[in-house]
């Protein structure tokens, strides 16, 4: 059961403004948050292909590629990785991502970040079904069409008396699915963690609400960019909370929430329920990448 555990800490008392967060990290033991939301559907659609596989794209810390993997298993679905990153291919079992991956009977395919860049182009898309056979396509992140309807069960009827609704955003598949099921008074935040505003434009093919909006100020230099500061706010938030962050996502999406609440962005009793996406399982490669940067690590 999902539950909406509130947090209490001493700004949130001063600034009189309720925060709760839906736990959607407790949904599945390895098919984390909005993964298992976005994998939901497109299961059900795969099986339906009999024996072609699932082929997806993710980089080395890739929540997608860990929760497709293990899925794929668990449904008996072959699973294909198209890697982020040549470098890659010879140092992948020093990655815990990939490693558990690898064990859930992902095949990868590691390649360059130019040709990456082409998942999407059809010229790409026809050399992978050259090299792999016909296959089933997810896209990078999950989100497309069946990902979406996954989302809209994330909000239940219990959760309209929220005036705002907030979450991480990476491809915008998770908030437009929020944004569908929201009810039209709440305002509902999504908290980039990638560079630019294009974001916008590819939420708005799937969404016909208005009341949404994007705060693009806390992505910290970029998709998986972290510094001290963002540590340290994850590692005293869990200390005082007990709800555990990830740096990708939801720590970056709830700095934002907070920052906001001390700037008096949210009046006096606004109930905002944060939606945690999951994302913990990246937290072991992460330190690695810290620790060889002398950046202070994450608890785990």
């Amino acid at each position: 059961m999902i539950v909406n555990q509130q947090v209490h800490l001493p700004l949130l008392t001063v600034k009189r403004v309720s925060l709760h967060i839906k736990r959607e990290d407790l949904i599945h033991p390895h098919i984390s948050g909005n993964k298992y939301r976005k994998l939901k559907y497109n299961l059900i659609e795969a099986q339906k292909g009999g024996d072609i596989p699932i082929l997806t794209f993710g980089g080395a810390f890739s929540n997608h590629i860990a929760a497709t993997a293990y899925a794929g298993k668990a449904y008996g679905l072959q699973t294909i990785g198209i890697i982020r990153g040549e470098e890659l291919e010879g140092k992948w079992k020093s990655n815990p991502t990939l490693v558990k991956a690898k064990a859930n009977g992902m095949q990868f395919k590691f390649v360059s970040r130019a040709n990456y860049r082409l998942k999407e182009n059809p010229g790409f898309l026809r050399e992978l079904k050259s090299e792999f056979g016909d296959y089933y396509l997810l896209p990078e992140g999950g989100t497309n069409t069946l990902a979406i309807e996954g989302c809209r069960e994330i909000l239940v009827p219990e959760d309209h008396h929220f005036q705002v609704v907030s979450c991480a955003v990476g491809t915008g598949g998770t908030l437009a699915g929020i944004i569908e099921s929201s009810h039209d008074s709440q305002q509902i935040l999504g908290f980039p963690v990638l560079k630019g505003d294009f974001l916008k434009k590819d939420i708005c093919k799937f969404v016909r609400k208005r009341n949404w909006k994007l705060l693009t100020d806390y992505h910290f230099g970029g998709y998986a960019k972290v510094n001290t500061k963002l540590i340290n706010f994850i590692n005293d938030f869990k200390q005082k909370t007990g709800i555990p962050l990830d740096p990708i996502y939801t720590g970056k999406h709830l700095y934002g929430i907070l920052d906001l609440v001390e700037k008096d962005h949210f009046s006096p009793s606004t109930k905002i329920l944060a939606i945690h996406t999951g994302g913990l399982q990246g937290i072991v490669g992460m330190n690695q990448d810290l620790k060889l940067k002398n950046l202070p690590l994450l608890d785990l």
